[in-house]
C-alpha cells in the first residue's frame, strides 16, 4: 500500500520534508520510515538497537535517495530524550513522529516494579517532554504541523496490562486536549488507535496474540489522516474492536477487554 500522490503533496505543502520517527527500528515505526522515505521524505530516526537503526538508514538512502539520520538512544532515559532534543535542534521538523513505546502485561501485582517504572518514562515522560519540545518549535513556524502519538488500549482499563493500558489513556488525553490548545497557534495532533499489531510488542511484553494487524495495513491511513483527524483507528480490525465496544458501559468494556488480556497471556499461567 503505498500514499498516493494527492496526500504525499498535502504534506509536503503543510509540514515541509523533514520528519522525526521515534522507535523506527520495527512494527508501526519501520513501516512509517519506509513509507515516508518513498514519498520523498528526509528522516530522523531513533532506537535502542544501533545495528538495525544503521541498516534502516542505509536501506532509506540506497532505496529512496533520502537523507536518514540515525540517532541511537533509549528515551526512557532522560539523557538520552535531552540529546535527541538537541541533535535535531538544527532541523525543520514538520511531522513529529512519536511512536517509541512498550508495553507488560500479567497481573499488576506480580510485575517487575523496575520495568514498569522505565516503560512509565518511556511511553508517558519522554513523549511529554518531546511534545512539549516540538510544539513549541513548531508554533513559531508559517505552516501548521502535527505530532503524532501512537497508542493502544487507552479508552478503558484492561486487565492483564493494567498499566500498559493506563500509559496509552495518559497518551490518548494529553493528545486530544492539547489537539484544542494548540489549533489556534497551527499545530496539528493526531492520535493513532492501533489494534493488536505484528511486531517485536507482543514478544516483548509476554503475549501470545492470535489475530493481529501488519504493519503493512496501519501505516498508510495513519500517514493519510495527518491533519485531518485527531484520532485514527486504523485498519478492520480496528475499528471492529473499537465499534463493538462503543454501545458497552464502561464497565463492561473492561471486563471484556480483561477476557481479550487473559487469552494473551493465558501462557503465563
Amino acid at each position: 500500500m503505498k500514499i498516493n500522490q494527492r496526500t504525499i503533496q498535502r504534506l509536503k505543502k503543510n509540514y515541509g520534508k523533514w520528519v522525526l520517527i521515534t522507535g523506527a527500528t520495527s512494527g508501526i515505526g519501520k513501516e512509517m520510515a519506509l513509507k515516508f522515505g518513498e514519498a520523498g521524505f528526509n528522516l530522523v530516526i531513533t532506537g535502542r538497537r544501533e545495528n538495525l537503526l544503521n541498516d534502516l538508514s542505509t536501506l532509506l538512502f540506497d532505496r529512496y535517495q533520502v537523507e536518514a539520520i540515525p540517532i541511537c538512544g533509549d528515551l526512557s532515559n532522560e539523557n538520552d530524550v535531552n540529546s535527541l532534543i538537541g541533535e535535531t535542534s538544527h532541523l525543520n521538523i514538520g511531522v513529529a513522529v512519536l511512536n517509541a513505546g512498550f508495553g507488560t502485561s500479567g497481573k499488576f501485582i506480580d510485575a517487575n516494579i523496575k520495568q514498569e517504572v522505565n516503560m512509565l518514562h518511556l511511553n508517558c515522560r519522554a513523549l511529554m517532554v518531546l511534545t512539549h519540545h516540538f510544539a513549541n518549535k513548531m508554533k513559531d513556524k508559517p505552516l501548521k504541523v502535527p505530532l503524532y502519538y501512537q497508542l493502544y488500549g487507552g479508552f478503558q482499563g484492561v486487565p492483564n496490562a493494567a498499566h500498559y493500558a493506563a500509559t496509552k489513556a495518559y497518551v490518548q488525553s494529553l493528545g486530544e486536549a492539547i489537539a484544542l490548545e494548540l489549533k489556534p497557534v497551527g499545530v496539528d495532533v493526531l492520535c493513532a488507535a492501533p489494534g493488536p499489531v505484528e511486531s517485536g510488542f507482543s514478544k516483548r511484553a509476554n503475549m501470545k496474540m492470535s489475530t493481529t494487524l501488519s504493519p503493512e495495513v496501519v501505516g498508510v491511513p495513519i500517514i493519510q489522516a495527518i491533519g485531518k483527524k485527531r484520532t485514527v483507528l486504523p485498519g478492520f480490525l480496528t475499528k471492529l474492536l473499537v465499534y463493538n465496544l462503543s454501545m458497552t458501559p464502561r464497565w463492561g468494556k473492561i471486563r471484556i477487554m480483561g477476557k481479550v488480556m487473559s487469552g494473551f497471556t493465558k501462557h503465563q499461567e
